[in-house]
């Protein structure tokens, strides 16, 4: 229990480390933190969304008290849990609405290549999944099954690149396929009709859960670039003119990653989970694997897998014209205000075997992604 309260003792040094910076700088009036907001079963508008990082910075008070003796207010502005989350947000971001927000790293990429400069001050763990499912009936196994064949993805969207990622795991190219570019929610509709062979979507398991389709392939055991990701993201204009203040901010969310990070808080972060309706067997399934413990799954540190997913993505938006300028990966990321929460919450070692787990786990899906291109091009050979 000892290294649990470690971190929280070391309080008394952020409070002097922010004081101190303050020197430096005027305190803003408030702090705009976009969220997405769902309703539960009872109705009621939850402003944490599913996301268990907001829910414990919003229940812990922390940031809202230090906000609160500084004379600045903390405002949670919602944003809409649909498709469309990305480009409300950007509009959010543009308006000067918000100065803070969590959500994909597409949408953002666009948002800067359009000139608003925002960057990631707290990255967000180690990702999502995405699935490509079937019909339940089908006799299809694999992707390579699939060349030629129909397959629903929303062009546009985070998960876009790991369809394509899922093609050439396989040996195959976007133009293998016949792509049906619509929403999930119409891919869903198509999948269960019958009118498509495959639906590749963000998560998949209610789908399998539903009976609607049968995953074939995901992203779980994957390289972990792979995977889709969602950042706590700062407008540049409000980190770069009161930098204390961003790193108030910034180190309430390293401690919500911290006490996610504890085993005993699994089940709650669960709950959290199922607040949109979601069954709690999908919400666990979801966070179920084996190549990620359970601390690891929400290490918050600017690592490779965090430079080269922002790498890869940024090219994939070039070329296939979702912006029209480069964007440099490495300017979107800013990691000092997490080195600083980490030092002074002692918490530099927490996530230490992090980045070493992910080495591994990366060089390992490098072996399994080459033996399943040998082994399909095997199965193709006359």
């Amino acid at each position: 229990m000892r290294n649990f309260f470690k971190p929280f003792a070391a309080l008394v040094i952020a409070l002097g480390a922010a004081e101190h910076l303050a020197h430096a700088e005027t305190w803003p009036e408030a702090v705009r933190i976009g969220v997405i907001a769902s309703i539960d079963k009872a109705g009621k508008t939850i402003m944490a969304g599913t996301s268990p990082l907001v829910d414990r910075v919003i229940k812990e008070g922390w940031l809202e008290k230090e906000l609160t003796r500084r004379g600045i207010e903390l405002e949670w502005y919602p944003l809409a849990g649909n498709a469309g989350t990305g480009s409300v947000t950007n509009e959010a971001f543009a308006s000067g609405r918000i100065d803070f927000a969590n959500y994909g790293d597409l949408p953002s990429i666009v948002l800067n290549a359009g000139g608003v400069r925002t960057h990631v001050i707290v990255p967000s763990g180690r990702g999502s999944d995405m699935s490509l499912l079937v019909p339940v009936h089908s006799k299809v196994k694999s992707i390579a099954e699939l060349k030629g064949k129909r397959v629903s993805v929303h062009k546009g969207r985070p998960w876009e690149l790991g369809f394509i990622k899922a093609a050439e795991s396989a040996g195959l190219t976007y133009g293998d396929f016949q792509i049906f570019n619509i929403n999930p929610q119409a891919g869903t509709a198509a999948l269960a009709s019958g009118k498509v062979d495959a639906h590749f979507v963000n998560g998949g398991e209610l789908l399998e859960i539903k009976g609607i389709g049968r995953i074939i392939w995901s992203t779980k055991g994957k390289p972990l670039h792979f995977k889709m990701r969602a950042e706590l993201w700062g407008a540049r204009a409000f980190t770069e003119k009161y930098p204390a203040t961003a790193q108030l901010v910034a180190t309430a969310y390293i401690k919500a990653a911290h006490w996610a990070a504890q085993e005993e808080n699994r089940d709650e972060i669960i709950r959290i989970g199922t607040r949109s309706g979601l069954p709690e067997a999908v919400v666990r399934k979801d966070y179920d694997d084996s190549t990620l413990t359970w601390k690891d799954r929400w290490t918050p540190r600017f690592d490779q897998v965090v430079y080269d997913h922002y790498r890869e993505v940024t090219a994939f938006a070039r070329a296939h014209k979702q912006i029209r300028r480069d964007v440099k990966a490495d300017e979107l990321l800013e990691p000092k205000f997490v080195r600083q929460a980490l030092k002074t919450l002692k918490l530099e070692d927490f996530w230490a075997s992090s980045e070493a787990a992910a080495k591994v786990a990366k060089d390992a899906a490098k072996t399994a992604v080459k033996t399943t291109r040998k082994t399909n091009t095997a199965r193709r050979a006359p």
